[in-house]
């Protein structure tokens, strides 16, 4: 089954669809990070200001080097050592949808560790846009009961897998860390 839902959600991904799929944190809406038409439709589905930069996954500390000029030294460990998901914001994003980006180019990136997250990210190759699966502004849903119709219903597929799940899971802990390695805590 785990397989099987990967394979779907990666190919509706490749046609530049929208996902909602369970991560190493809450649920998320996601979609290819480098095509701007499928991020675009993430903002819209949110009701969210692109203005406001969205979150990516990746699955390894090489996939991560590709998508981020001058990764601080201290930022490998820092992933190492975090004891729940840890998002960096890194200054440089290159190769993303543009409207991704936060108006001074950065992007949130997060090397997941959750199976299915993890696999999803391997098998499509690229970063995924992860982005709590809620109308911005809107209190974040903990488990897949708790996300809207209105969510459910905007995305092209949603991924079967862990939907039973009633553990309550928090956003990462969001750090932001420039070339030199200067780091500053932006939510715990």
């Amino acid at each position: 089954m785990l397989q099987d839902e990967i394979k779907k959600a990666v190919e509706v991904m490749r046609q530049g669809g929208v996902i909602l799929y369970p991560t190493d944190t809450v649920w998320g809406i996601g979609c290819d990070a480098t095509n701007p038409e499928a991020v675009k439709r993430v903002y819209e589905i949110k009701r969210r200001d692109d203005s406001k930069a969205l979150i990516c996954l990746v699955d390894s500390d090489a996939r991560l080097s590709r998508y981020v000029r001058n990764v601080a030294d201290v930022t490998w460990d820092m992933i190492e050592m975090a004891e729940k998901p840890l998002t960096i914001i890194f200054d440089q994003a290159v190769g993303l949808a543009p409207n991704l980006l936060a108006e001074d180019g950065s992007v949130g990136m997060r090397i997941t560790k959750e199976e299915f997250s993890k696999e999803l990210c391997f098998r499509f190759q690229k970063p995924i846009v992860s982005t709590s699966a809620n109308i911005s502004g809107e209190p974040t849903a903990q488990t897949f009961d708790e996300i809207s119709d209105d969510i459910k219903n905007a995305v092209d597929y949603v991924v079967r897998y862990n939907r039973q799940c009633k553990e309550k899971h928090k956003p990462s802990s969001i750090i932001k860390i420039d070339a030199n390695g200067k780091f500053q805590i932006i939510r715990e």
